[in-house]
């Protein structure tokens, strides 16, 4: 009998275990709602009524601006000092915010553009070239990557965990591949959890309502000693269905259920973690049969994907300039929307640094990753990948001297990372970074920086059979249908890019502060396609295939600037608002302009200007109302109008460990569009307006 690989364990592992489906589960979440507050109003009469516990609102701006953060540097600073455009989304900015997953979340950041696409679809993106697997961000979730190599993005719908477990999200604009490495060019979004120690206890949540259709949650915390807490979570819900423009369903209900589990341990100078999450979705979408070569294909599919990930981390301080880090996981995916996509993809990374100063102002930061992906694809007569099993290495290592001239004045970082793939070879990718704090109410900074976008498996292996272009005009096309034939290319190399920023932090008082961030970017050798030649099919109706090849001769310069004000009126209300502006100006073949939204058409596909105004009041200490405005300009390549948008959530405590509430969604109008899905042909979604009610326990 063959050895087993450690690969095929793990699948075994992770599969094996099925999830109950949760077609009822909203029925359970109203029981237990019911339930839950009826024992609550037995229980009002005897039990004293507490305030509650928000500790963020009751800081004030300046001890908000003293948080430190650690994604920029891998070490902590304090965010008034960073020389960077950085904004922290809080767990107290994620409860009063109603949100229910991250994407929704991340709209409260400034330059980060969310377009909901399907109950369990989203593109997001920082800075312009957005797209369902947008592929200049990278994302982390507790320093763990979870990069798609198969479509170089992220996929949404994978990356959840329970929203109360989230301690902030951080979102670099702008790129970090000097720290974060290849794909960290536009930004790095970076959600980080609460360590076992602060989520000790029993946490219940339960709720449900129209298009939340019903969710539970549980998390239970303690300790194995006193040196080792733990935390064990588990939520599932069922999502409503969106509709396409005519009214329909685009049968794309979501039903999720996933647990997972966390471990730390401190012994004198070390501390480490064991953290792992597995899942299960079951989802469903509805294609453009008239855009796609799958005869047999009905409207709709059904679908599922499923798979985990563990995480184990050592920390070692030395002393307080000088620390060790070692970091490494496993994580697996099983997605099937057969006949249209079916992959298995697994990463393993190695991740080591060490920290030290010399010399009292050099804080230098180094250290080397490994990283594997290896990814099987199923080909269909859609899309088929060539080989359908590849495993690729990335190699890296890293250097950064944060060097303080001037104390509590002047600081400057110098570093690079150089990384080693198997598409492109050898990528560097440098950056400096100056920060000037004249006093403690200013901040000016400045970066010139080079990050680069490697190829996915799709633009390297993949044949596309066959995309149908809508768009492109000519007496041709009027006469007969045109078809594409997309086939990826060995010689794709990286995309590049060069960027400026400068930004400005000012404090005006304990209360109110702002923050402005510029940026100039300049792109090159980024996606294009080229014609490779024309024939007519065989068969009724006749039509034009044209093949498309994969190449390197786009450009772009994009600029743009974000604002964002922070202001406390009282002790009991805050107020947040942020405004974006970006142009994008694009160099590319004039006919790929014409189908290729995510990079040659982004210019039309990124709005232009984004609004997001928030409002959070305490009216007790039992009560809290929080409103939520956004507005979006036009989307001119899908024809999409500019909309205005609301979301109001209203918390009520009878008691300190209970908390109800109600939430509105998209109140302004009975639904609006989003964005379209790009490459893969799903039937365009309108968001509907959504109401939902919930109850948190905490024991």
């Amino acid at each position: 009998m063959r050895q087993m690989k450690i690969s095929e364990y793990f699948a075994q592992l992770f599969f094996r275990i099925r999830f109950i489906k949760l077609i009822e589960l909203r029925t359970l979440a109203v029981k237990f709602l019911a339930i839950a507050i009826l024992a609550d109003l037995t229980h009002m009469a005897a039990a004293q009524n507490n305030a509650a516990d928000n500790q963020l609102l009751g800081l004030s701006l300046e001890e908000l601006m003293d948080i430190k953060v650690t994604t920029v540097s891998r070490r902590p600073q304090k965010l008034s000092e960073v020389a960077s455009a950085v904004f922290v989304i809080t767990q107290d900015d994620i409860r009063r915010s109603g949100a229910t997953n991250i994407p929704d979340a991340l709209r409260m950041a400034p330059g980060v553009q969310v377009d909901r696409l399907g109950t369990d679809k989203w593109a997001v993106s920082i800075r312009g070239f957005t797209g369902r697997f947008a592929n200049k961000l990278q994302v982390l979730i507790d320093g763990r990557s979870v990069y798609n190599p198969i479509f170089s993005g992220t996929m949404w719908e994978q990356q959840d965990t329970l929203m109360e477990d989230i301690e902030r999200i951080e979102v670099i604009r702008g790129p970090a591949a000097t720290v974060w490495g290849i794909n960290a060019v536009n930004g790095v979004i970076n959600i980080i959890t609460k360590k076992a120690a602060d989520t000790q206890g029993t946490l219940l949540t339960a709720g449900g309502g129209s298009f939340e259709r019903g969710f539970v949650g549980a998390r239970y915390g303690s300790k194995l000693n006193e040196d080792t807490p733990f935390r064990v979570y588990a939520k599932g819900f069922t999502r409503n269905h969106t509709n396409t423009l005519s009214g329909a369903s685009n049968d794309d209900q979501w039903h999720s259920a996933r647990g997972g589990f966390r471990i730390d341990h401190h012994r004198g100078n070390d501390r480490f973690t064991l953290q792992g999450d597995i899942f299960a979705n079951a989802i469903g979408d509805t294609y453009d049969k008239s855009a796609i070569n799958l005869p047999s294909l009905a409207n709709n599919a059904r679908g599922q994907n499923e798979g985990g990930n563990i995480r184990f981390r050592w920390d070692r301080t030395l002393s307080e300039q000088s620390s060790i880090m070692f970091q490494t996981y496993y994580d697996r995916v099983r997605y099937q929307m057969s006949p249209i996509v079916s992959f298995d993809t697994e990463s393993f990374d190695v991740d080591a640094q060490h920290r030290f100063s010399v010399r009292d102002w050099h804080d230098i930061t180094w250290g080397g990753n490994y990283r594997l992906y290896n990814s099987k694809f199923f080909n269909n007569s859609f899309v088929s990948l060539t080989p359908e099993v590849r495993t690729n290495h990335v190699y890296s290592g890293f250097i950064r001297d944060d060097m303080t001239l001037i104390p509590n004045r002047l600081y400057f970082n110098l570093g690079t990372r150089i990384d080693h793939n198997d598409f492109t070879g050898l990528e560097i990718q440098p950056s400096a970074r100056l920060a000037w704090t004249p006093n403690a109410e200013n901040t000016l900074w400045l970066s010139v920086s080079r990050a680069v976008r490697t190829p996915s498996r799709a633009e390297n292996d993949a044949a596309l059979d066959f995309l149908q272009f809508s768009n492109v005009p000519g007496l041709l096309s009027s006469l007969f249908p045109l078809k594409a034939a997309f086939h990826g290319s060995h010689t794709f190399q990286s995309e590049k890019l060069l960027a400026y920023e400068l930004g400005y932090r000012h404090r005006f008082s304990p209360q109110a502060s702002v923050d402005i961030a510029g940026f100039v970017n300049d792109y090159s050798e980024l996606r294009d396609f080229s014609l490779g030649g024309f024939s007519v099919s065989t068969g009724l109706p006749r039509q034009i295939i044209a093949s498309v090849l994969t190449n390197n001769s786009a450009a772009a310069l994009t600029y743009g600037f974000e604002l964002s004000g922070d202001w406390k009126p009282t002790q009991k209300w805050r107020l947040q608002g942020n405004y974006s502006f970006i142009d994008m100006r694009i160099s590319s073949n004039s006919l790929t302009k014409n189908f290729d939204p995510s990079v040659s058409g982004a210019d039309k596909v990124t709005p232009q200007h984004q609004i997001s105004l928030r409002s959070n009041y305490d009216l007790s200490d039992k009560l809290d109302v929080n409103l939520w405005l956004r507005y979006v300009s036009n989307i001119a390549y899908y024809n999409l109008p500019g909309y205005v948008t609301t979301d109001a959530k209203v918390s009520y405590r009878p008691a300190k460990n209970i908390e109800l509430y109600v939430v509105g969604q998209n109140l302004f109008s009975p639904n609006h569009q989003e964005l379209v899905s790009d490459f893969i042909p799903s039937i365009p979604a309108v968001i509907s307006r959504g109401v939902y009610g919930g109850i948190q326990v905490r024991f």
